[in-house]
């Protein structure tokens, strides 16, 4: 199940490359292109989930998978908001509205989602469990 966990973390860093969000006239956008830092904080979670996978430490895996998710629910979220602000030159709510709804998420969430959650529910047979040390 080890190679379970990390074909998991290996589709989160793809995802982070593949369009997640379509904005209209500029075209599709990945997580570098919404926000560097974001990507980063993704990369680094995925790290500490890798690094969890290879010495055995499931509290590590949990916890980073856990934060992983919370990001991607934050980062959706920010997107919306952020269509929100970005059309608020236009003079009124209705239209603000629409122009925000034109900006869709992509496919991309799917891959990042799933492979999130084949972190946090595959299980790994080669963990030490303190009481046996």
């Amino acid at each position: 199940m080890r190679n379970f966990q990390l074909i998991g973390a290996i589709l989160v860093i793809a995802g982070s490359f593949l369009p997640l969000v379509h904005v209209p006239v500029i075209g599709n956008w990945n997580y570098f292109d919404i926000d560097k830092y974001l990507a980063a904080f993704c990369w680094i979670l995925c790290l500490l989930a890798i690094i969890g996978i290879m010495k055995s430490k499931s509290l590590l895996i949990h916890v980073s998978t856990i934060l992983l998710i919370l990001l991607f629910v934050f980062t959706i979220i920010a997107v919306k908001f952020k269509s929100l602000d970005f059309f608020s030159f236009l003079p009124f709510h209705s239209w603000k509205e629409f122009a925000a709804g034109m900006v869709k998420l992509k496919w991309g969430w799917f891959l990042e989602f799933s492979g999130a959650l084949i972190l946090l529910f595959a299980k790994n047979k080669n963990i030490v469990k303190d009481s046996e040390l």
